[in-house]
């Protein structure tokens, strides 16, 4: 065998030899060996070997009580071995925090599932919470700043309240008067009115790119026909892109495309169509039956202000009024009802109705001082409805109008003790030349209508039916004469 182990190469070690068991001797076996019959190193239980007894010798009675296993029914001083404690539960997925949950379906309610078995919670007096400290020092001062702050509030409470109650209600030697339970709202009364024609009202929302104008209207035909001012609705008939809304005042507030039918800037008139069923339709009344002093309602959308209702009476009647510009072609002149119900932009076109809910008026106009005095100052005009109901017709009928005119041009003149209007001049072949009227001489009736100004002339003149001959009162160089005048269209 060799060794690479530093002794040098080819250096021959003995191969180990075995050391030879000497045999057993029988006076060793004898006294060293295993018993007969035992095959392991320990007998189980005793053994007799040569006459001895082997195995564990009793014990001393006083060792075996203080050093032996307590008896299974004695108690332990040991503690008791720790359980480790189950891992949490962790709860059930709540889908409705994650969109992209799966829908799953709940189980269903159990009735004989068990009920919850845990015990009530610990109930304990004031007097064991404050002395025997149940609860914590901080959660004795955050229970009483709590109660602090209700009995605070309370009483804020109570002295606002007190405030606001009525004296009879604090002082028990007042008395409170009787009232009536409830309000008794009589037919002829400005709600019932106006609960009554409201719903004819509409408003007119006319828009041409960022500009807009708003209006009132008022139905007068099952049809769908609105009667309305011609200021308010000629900026949609002179602007293509224009577009003309109309808003009913109803709950839903509906609004529908409006139709020009026809318009008249000499009366400063308008007919709007909308295609709507059943609308509530106003019953028209007799202007002409009207008194200085009677009541009237004017309804309509003010400032865009929807549905308003004002109040006051007639304040004067046949008061010719010239409406022109306003941003529109109107040029008319008038014979107005003068109201002093409130009547501001936006008024224009609706109703002016009267104790009896009939229409007797289209607003049209107001008188305001100018400036930053703009507004309602107490004088409203509108058209006569007796008037407007003719021209309604003929714009339904054909679109157009047509007017009586004598064919003169006048102003307003007087010698301090008449008053009339004075020819400017003539229209050649018209209906004044061919009469005999002149230049200079001063118009003072027109059938039987007084004229006292150039104004009157005209509202005299338009009340005419065209082709209707009609007798002229004038005066030319202080003598009075009278001639019939023919009446030709405009």
């Amino acid at each position: 065998m060799q060794a690479a182990d530093g002794n040098g190469p080819g250096r021959t070690v003995p191969e180990p030899q075995r050391t030879p068991r000497p045999p057993d001797s029988r006076p060793s076996a004898s006294a060293f060996g295993r018993p007969a019959g035992v095959p392991g190193s320990f007998a189980p239980g005793a053994s007799a070997v040569g006459g001895i007894a082997l195995g564990d010798p009793p014990l001393p009675a006083h060792l075996s009580e203080a050093f032996g296993r307590p008896s299974p029914d004695t108690e332990s001083l040991q503690r008791p071995r720790r359980t480790p404690p189950e891992a949490p539960v962790p709860p059930p997925p709540n889908p409705w925090r994650n969109p992209a949950a799966p829908v799953a379906l709940t189980p269903p309610h159990d009735e004989d599932a068990p009920a919850d078995d845990r015990p009530p919670a610990e109930r304990f007096t004031l007097r064991e919470a404050l002395f025997q400290r149940r609860l914590r020092l901080s959660a004795l001062i955050g229970m009483l700043v709590a109660a602090l702050v209700i009995g605070a509030v309370g009483a804020v409470i109570g002295v606002l309240a007190a405030n606001r109650l009525p004296a009879a209600v604090i002082d028990p030697d007042a008395t409170l008067t009787a009232v009536d339970p409830g309000v008794v709202r009589e037919p002829g009364s400005v709600s019932e009115i106006a609960a009554r024609v409201t719903p004819a009202v509409v408003s007119l929302e006319i828009r041409a790119g960022d500009t807009g104008d708003t209006g009132s209207g008022v139905v007068i035909d099952p049809a769908g026909y609105v009667l309305t001012n011609n200021h308010v609705i000629s900026s949609a008939a002179t602007n293509p892109s224009a577009q003309l809304t109309v808003v009913f005042a109803d709950a839903a507030g509906t609004r529908v495309p409006g139709t020009i039918v026809g318009r008249d800037p000499l009366t400063d008139l308008a007919v709007v169509k909308v295609d709507v069923s059943n609308p509530t339709v106003a019953q028209l009344g007799d202007s002409d039956a009207l008194a200085v002093g009677d009541p009237v309602i004017a309804i309509g959308s003010p400032l865009g202000l929807a549905g308003t209702v004002t109040t006051g009476i007639v304040s004067a009647k046949n008061r010719p009024v010239k409406l022109s510009g306003g941003g529109s072609d109107t040029d008319a002149v008038i014979d107005a009802i003068q109201t002093d119900a409130a009547v501001n932009p936006g008024n224009s076109g609706g109703p002016l109705v009267d104790a009896s809910g009939a229409v007797v008026g289209i607003n049209s106009a107001i008188r305001t001082l100018g400036g930053e005095s703009s507004g309602s100052i107490g004088l409203g005009f509108a058209i006569p409805m007796n008037f407007a109901r003719g021209i309604a017709e003929q714009l339904i009928r054909t679109g157009s109008v047509q007017h009586a005119t004598m064919g003169v041009n006048a102003r307003s003149a007087t010698d301090g003790v008449t008053d009339g209007a004075q020819v400017q001049n003539v229209q050649a072949g018209g209906p004044a030349a061919a009469a005999g009227i002149a230049e200079g001489d001063i118009i003072t009736k027109v059938g039987d209508r007084t004229v006292g100004n150039a104004n009157e002339l005209i509202v005299a003149e338009r009340a005419q039916a065209v082709g209707a001959t009609v007798p002229v009162t004038l005066l030319r160089a202080g003598r009075e004469a009278t001639v019939n005048v023919t009446m030709a269209a405009v």
